[in-house]
């Protein structure tokens, strides 16, 4: 089985294969798309499901090359920013969602980065195509200085629930987790060694954050040997974050200990979890992070979720 018959097979492709002139191929540019594809499930660990995704708006990307006689389908050099101004038209004549294309053309992009990257092409063509606007009120975002005032604010006290204060409001800003996968965190989930954090998402899926900031893995150290056993009072607790009960930590008790340390802190807007949340895909996405690699990090199911985050990081320019 050819390469392109084992990409195609992986993903529904939205155009008609039967209409194609048999001696056009793009064995070239399926060739390329698996090297992509193996660099997203070895080098950044992608989830199967992320990868489906991938190859399903890049499978339909390759197949409008094949379809359309002007454009160049041997070889991803010959690709230029009018081939992709026109796959986007003819993406936006078919209906689809301003969401849906502007996925599809983040997974057109982060293809032909990755050929950027490896020296196939020498200029990314990408670089000017501009997504659709998703209509969406983009959420508040905290500024570095804001974040930094906030984990700060825990250290005006002291004993065991300043300890772990200054734990969860670390996790929560080096990982953007949701507040339900934060209270759910058992100590086993931790795996400080190796700068792991093991999630429950939302319908169970569970997935690795990496945790590499040294000022938050110190705080979960601090936390887990002179605040947890101090808030302990039963030996099988395995939750990781304990109320002054030594009961897990509710969603309410979490949405309490953040406003009243963002009060501290002189943080006039309101901060609650999700703010944190939005906050960490913001300063990832300024320092150059990819959204699929966002999605990753975030849980989210479908890339249209992740999509403005994108949005909002072109706003503040």
């Amino acid at each position: 089985m050819r390469p392109s018959q084992t990409i195609c097979l992986k993903a529904n492709c939205d155009y008609n294969r039967s209409s194609y002139p048999a001696s056009r191929t793009v064995n070239s540019m399926e060739q390329f798309l698996n090297r992509f594809v193996e660099s997203l499930t070895g080098d950044k660990g992608y989830s199967d499901n992320t990868i489906a995704a991938y190859l399903n708006d890049l499978n339909q990307f390759v197949e409008y090359l094949r379809s359309h006689p002007n454009a160049p389908v041997s070889d991803p050099s010959e690709c230029s920013p009018q081939v992709l101004r026109d796959f986007l038209a003819d993406l936006q004549t078919r209906g689809y969602a301003s969401s849906t294309v502007a996925r599809k053309v983040a997974a057109v992009k982060s293809f032909f980065h990755f050929l950027a990257a490896q020296g196939v092409v020498t200029s990314d063509p990408t670089a000017g195509l501009e997504s659709p606007r998703i209509e969406k009120r983009a959420p508040r975002v905290l500024s570095p200085d804001e974040v930094e005032r906030l984990l700060i604010a825990p250290q005006q006290s002291i004993g065991p629930k300043a300890l772990r204060d200054r734990a969860l409001l670390e996790l929560l800003c080096a990982s953007g987790m949701r507040v339900t996968e934060l209270v759910t965190l058992e100590v086993d989930d931790l795996d400080l060694d190796k700068g792991l954090v093991m999630c429950r998402g939302k319908q169970g899926r569970r997935r690795a954050i990496p945790i590499q900031n040294p000022s938050t893995l110190t705080a979960l150290r601090e936390y887990l040997l002179r605040s947890r056993p101090g808030l302990a009072r039963d030996s099988e607790q395995r939750a990781l974050f304990l109320n002054h009960r030594g009961e897990k930590l509710t969603r309410q008790g979490l949405w309490l200990i953040i406003k009243s340390h963002a009060e501290a802190a002189g943080i006039s807007a309101e901060v609650t979890p999700h703010t944190l949340r939005h906050s960490f895909a913001k300063h990832l996405l300024s320092q150059g992070a990819e959204l699929r690699q966002l999605q990753e990090l975030l849980g989210h199911a479908n890339l249209s979720t992740t999509l403005i985050y994108g949005q909002m990081d072109k706003d503040s320019e």
